[in-house]
């Protein structure tokens, strides 16, 4: 069975080191096939920080990874930079931020920046992000397990958070619904959750997505008095492909990541 190891919102340069070693001893235990980055990977998008998640990155010795940017990760007091090379610094660590996607046995994975440079932190999706990601959906074979990534979300828990969703999710949940998506994961807010959402297809037949929330992973920023979090996603190929969520956390005062929910799908 594979693993998908999914963090979001790290904010290298806000990192709480006992969290870096619980994460790396995590990562060492279960050896993640596939590590996804759900933006926000630095806090201001410095050098120093890319460089900083670059190494943790490689530390991980994941086979696989897939990251997209957030907010964070571009320039807010660098003017220039902002307006001229937003993503060059991300570009550096991690890659192109055009459609990256990743197919594996069991597993198809696509990412969607929905940061804008002219944005302080709202995201949005365009029509044609949209229709391309439903593509990927499409294209992907009946056994994978079918992934979007995003940065902002698109369902959320409190009504205090309904200003940090993103801009055109429900045409985005409305497509990739209809193209047969499984799950949805983003970061953004810092407040970790799993759920799944009661859509419809085109035709009007049932589809249920999943809705995987990340808190920060490794930032002494936490919400809610819960502690860094991250999620392992196992999956399968085959026709009788099992596929679980875990939501791991680290507590408060603590030196291990700690299953707190699974849900299979």
């Amino acid at each position: 069975m594979g693993v998908l190891l999914h963090l979001s919102d790290p904010h290298f340069g806000t990192e709480a080191p006992e969290a870096v070693d619980a994460l790396l001893a995590l990562a060492a235990r279960e050896r993640p096939d596939v590590v996804v980055w759900s933006g926000d990977i630095t806090q201001r998008a410095r050098p120093a920080q890319f460089e900083a998640a670059r190494r943790f990155h490689a530390a991980l010795k994941a086979p696989h990874a897939l990251a997209i940017p957030g907010n964070h990760d571009i320039p807010l007091f660098n003017v220039a930079a902002r307006a001229l090379t937003p993503y060059a610094g991300f570009h550096k660590a991690f890659g192109s931020t055009d459609d990256p996607h990743l197919s594996l046995p069991g597993l198809m994975v696509a990412g969607v920046n929905t940061t804008r440079a002219w944005r302080h932190k709202h995201g949005e999706v365009s029509s044609a992000q949209i229709a391309r990601a439903a593509c990927r959906v499409r294209q992907a074979a009946a056994d994978q397990l079918k992934v979007i990534v995003v940065h902002q979300p698109v369902w959320v828990a409190c009504a205090q958070d309904r200003i940090n969703l993103l801009r055109g999710h429900a045409a985005a949940l409305a497509a990739w619904a209809d193209a047969g998506v499984d799950l949805v994961l983003s970061g953004h807010i810092h407040l970790p959750s799993v759920h799944p959402l009661s859509l419809a297809a085109s035709d009007g037949s049932p589809r249920t997505v999943w809705n995987v929330q990340a808190g920060t992973a490794m930032s002494r920023r936490v919400r809610g008095g819960i502690g860094q979090s991250i999620h392992l996603i196992r999956y399968q190929a085959g026709p009788r492909a099992r596929r679980i969520i875990e939501r791991w956390d680290l507590p408060p005062g603590q030196a291990t990541f700690e299953r707190v929910g699974r849900h299979a799908l």
